[in-house]
């Protein structure tokens, strides 16, 4: 049976917790499943390029740029900018921040998830070291199209949620081992204003951007989005969904379909939350209660989780 190849989000906030899950894996690979950790994603706020999670943060520094590179890199696990703006043009290809970010990773480990036809040409011909894969962004629910994709030069496709447990659709597919599988969309199925959502994000990452150079009295409002199909979603509210990927049919249904690859969403996603998602979908059932009580007092006693003792004061 094939090993389970799990992509971990988030570069800049989740990175002291995929730290220690890799960490975890390795000096206790006894409380998981068949697993290994395929590659962290995500960017390093506020990267022009970005898409698919809306960063409204000031940038990182070189040095911490470097670091989580360097100590990703140094496990073996390569790291996944989600450049995945729908609204580039050329004029965004010289953007230094995030080409700076290129650079620093241009080691021939590295990967970038794409959309953009004009990033992807830009990337092609500049950072040709790095290994693409194509988004879920682009929403290929055809059976046809997406076999063309997946023939295409890409190291992976991420298939659209909506086709997660279409097994005949699935079992049509001629290169299954390029797929990827987004596990825990908290998007509900078919959602209608998906494309319009990632669109939104371009836009106000653009404005973010331009904010940081602007004092507060001029400064762009940042475009308001309400989604009332999925924004209070997590991963108890999205069980029943007909596109939650169930963690028992990961290795019963998908692994023997020669399907090893799957994202867990979660860039942004509150760190009990995803705590929970990685026990829910790595972990040996058995196994979930104590670790992560041993990892949650390893985030204590790393200062990652402040946990707060109330004040001394005197009576009367």
């Amino acid at each position: 049976m094939a090993t389970a190849r799990f992509h971990l989000p988030g570069l800049r906030y989740n990175y002291p917790l995929n730290m220690f899950w890799i960490s975890l894996l390795k000096q206790h690979p006894e409380y998981f499943r068949d697993v290994e950790i395929g590659s962290c994603f995500g960017e390093f706020p506020m990267s022009l390029w970005n898409g698919g999670r809306f960063s409204n943060h000031d940038q990182c520094d070189e040095k911490f740029i470097r670091m989580v590179i360097k100590n990703i890199n140094d496990q073996g696990i390569p790291i996944r900018y989600t450049y995945t703006n729908p609204l580039l043009t050329e004029n965004d290809l010289d953007d230094p921040y995030c080409n700076f970010c290129m650079q620093v990773a241009d080691n021939g480990m590295n990967e970038v998830m794409i959309f953009s036809p004009v990033l992807e040409k830009y990337i092609r011909e500049k950072y040709p070291s790095y290994k693409l894969n194509s988004s879920t962004c682009k929403e290929i629910k055809d059976v046809e199209a997406l076999n063309e994709e997946l023939e295409k030069d890409y190291q992976y496709v991420v298939l659209d949620y909506n086709l997660n447990n279409r097994f005949d659709l699935l079992s049509q597919l001629k290169r299954p081992e390029k797929l990827e599988i987004l596990v825990n969309a908290v998007c509900v199925p078919g959602c209608p204003r998906r494309g319009d959502h990632y669109k939104n994000i371009a836009k106000n990452q653009r404005i973010a951007l331009k904010n940081r150079k602007m004092p507060p009295d001029k400064q762009i409002p940042i475009i308001p989005w309400h989604c009332e199909y999925g924004d209070k979603n997590c991963l108890y509210t999205i069980q029943d969904y007909p596109t939650f990927v169930k963690p028992d049919d990961i290795w019963e249904k998908y692994i023997p379909m020669g399907i090893t690859n799957f994202k867990i969403e979660g860039r942004t996603a509150n760190l009990f939350s995803l705590i929970d998602t990685y026990c829910t979908f790595m972990l040996k059932p058995e196994c979930i209660g104590e670790t992560r009580l041993l990892l949650i007092n390893n985030l204590v006693r790393a200062g990652v989780i402040n946990v707060s003792k109330p004040r001394p004061s005197k009576w009367p």
